[in-house]
């Protein structure tokens, strides 16, 4: 087979690329993938969004200004004293860096290990599934493959009256490379990524202030996770103002300048920095050429159906750059799904069970329907909660906060929403994914055995409140 000839090309190798093409890989097919993001050093990194300047140095910044909150806010109460604890950004940053390096190293790795050959540029679909690879030099080849896979990501979206500048207005990349903690930060969205490296910075010492245009907190979330989230940040020193729309960021004197509106009428702030993270958009632009067939959506989204299908023979699309949320784990699954119906085998991914988590303090995670969502549709609903206050394993590690809550159908009790907000629930979601994929009920969930003392009981508890008979709590 000629070098320029594929079986699949995938293109980009954010985590929906980069497993795609390694499930490809493994099924047989001649692979290649091609990717354009550079690293810090300038020099080509595979691992897209997620791992670069995402899900991954996010949770290292995460779990380093973790470090330091409970140095300074609670090492106290376990007799644990120091004198004038300290924060070094810069060596933070660096053992994020160290990770990030490692992860997306290890990413080439296995693309050795399975004989995926990478390309380093931009790719564009041409007709007839050829795809014009433009490197970082400016040179140019062209590819061919029976099957193409769009995996292009998304980028983060910028607001025209408060564009990115790199060192005042800064998108979440800039968030993750501060060199010294800002003595104020505002952050226009208080979604997932203005939540966590707002939580970042305000652990370290800046004054946060989230500005959230929509009424409500965490909308997408079951109301009493939202309310729980929203008392316990408030308790940090989050400032969180709802309701709140941005109309203006101007800098000056090394200072930016705020202009929002609330009930109140018109609002002014003064900030070090601005991190505007206000959601991210698919990254389409330049990745379609003429006369491809393939169409987009008014959102820029490449349109397909449940299969990842574009409608165009051997063409897909998946991750990011699709209809759905983008979460790391959505593409990855995607990924595997296109690459297994390409080799003839059965692929699938249920959307309707994907778990949504924000790696906060407290932690919030859940997975299918909230109670107004089964509310709205006419679904008859129970639901059973458990506070981690009354868990043991909770209170010894200090983390008593929150709540795990089951909604399951009233009639079948069949669970259709699990809802979390506490300790580790990013790693408790899964019980709950595992059961509604099997079409489990609330009952088969209290009926199982869990180890004590663990948080994960916590779980087993809310699961038997459905049904009013939670052991640890008054029904």
């Amino acid at each position: 087979m000629a070098d320029n000839l594929f079986d699949v090309i995938v293109i980009g190798a954010g985590p929906a690329g980069y497993v795609c093409a390694i499930r490809a890989a493994q099924l047989g097919l001649k692979t290649a993938c091609i990717d354009a993001f550079k690293g810090k050093d300038g020099k080509q990194s595979l691992g897209g969004t997620c791992l670069n300047v995402g899900c991954i140095p996010s949770k290292a910044l995460l779990d380093s200004s973790k470090q330091f909150w409970n140095l300074t806010r609670h090492f106290d109460m376990h007799g644990i004293t120091v004198k004038d604890p300290q924060i070094d950004p810069k060596t933070m940053v660096g053992r994020k860096d160290k990770i990030v390096k490692q992860l997306t190293g290890g990413i080439g790795m296995l693309f050795k290990a399975n004989k995926i050959t990478p390309f380093f540029g931009t790719g564009k679909l041409l007709k007839g599934n050829e795809v014009e690879v433009t490197g970082f030099d400016g040179s140019k080849q062209t590819l061919k493959a029976a099957n193409v896979i769009i995996a292009t990501g998304s980028v983060p979206i910028e607001l025209p009256f408060a564009k990115f500048d790199g060192k005042h207005i800064i998108d979440n990349a800039g968030a993750l490379d501060l060199e010294a903690v800002p003595k104020s930060l505002g952050v226009i969205g208080a979604g997932v990524i203005g939540l966590e490296l707002g939580s970042v910075w305000k652990r370290l010492g800046a004054d946060v202030t989230i500005i959230e245009a929509l009424p409500d907190f965490l909308g997408a979330a079951d109301a009493d996770i939202a309310k729980a989230a929203a008392r316990e940040f408030k308790k940090q020193g989050l400032d969180i103002k709802l309701g709140a729309k941005l109309s203006k960021a101007e800098v000056k004197k090394n200072k930016v300048e705020i202009t929002y509106a609330d009930k109140d009428g018109e609002q002014k702030l003064s900030v070090d920095k601005l991190l505007v993270a206000v959601g991210r958009r698919a990254y389409t632009q330049g990745v379609l050429g003429d006369g491809t067939g393939v169409k987009t959506d008014e959102r820029g989204r490449i349109e397909v159906d449940e299969h990842c299908w574009t409608g165009v023979d051997g063409v897909w699309a998946i991750g990011d750059c699709v209809r759905g949320p983008m979460l790391a784990h959505k593409g990855e699954e995607e990924g595997v799904m296109v690459a297994e119906l390409i080799a003839g085998k059965a692929g699938h991914v249920d959307y309707g069970v994907i778990p949504w988590v924000i790696y906060t303090e407290p932690e919030i995670a859940w997975a299918g329907k909230t109670e107004q969502q089964c509310r709205d549709e006419g679904i008859p609903c129970r639901t059973g909660s458990f506070p981690f206050a009354a868990n043991g394993r909770a209170l010894a590690i200090n983390e008593g906060v929150g709540l795990v809550k089951f909604i399951a159908h009233a009639e079948t009790d069949r669970i259709l929403g699990v809802h979390m907000c506490g300790p580790e629930v990013s790693e408790l979601i899964a019980e709950a994914v595992v059961a509604m994929e099997f079409k489990g009920s609330a009952e088969d969930i209290a009926r199982i055995v869990h180890a004590h003392p663990t948080l994960s009981e916590v779980v087993h508890e809310a699961a038997l409140a459905v049904d009013k008979r939670s052991i640890h709590k008054a029904n």
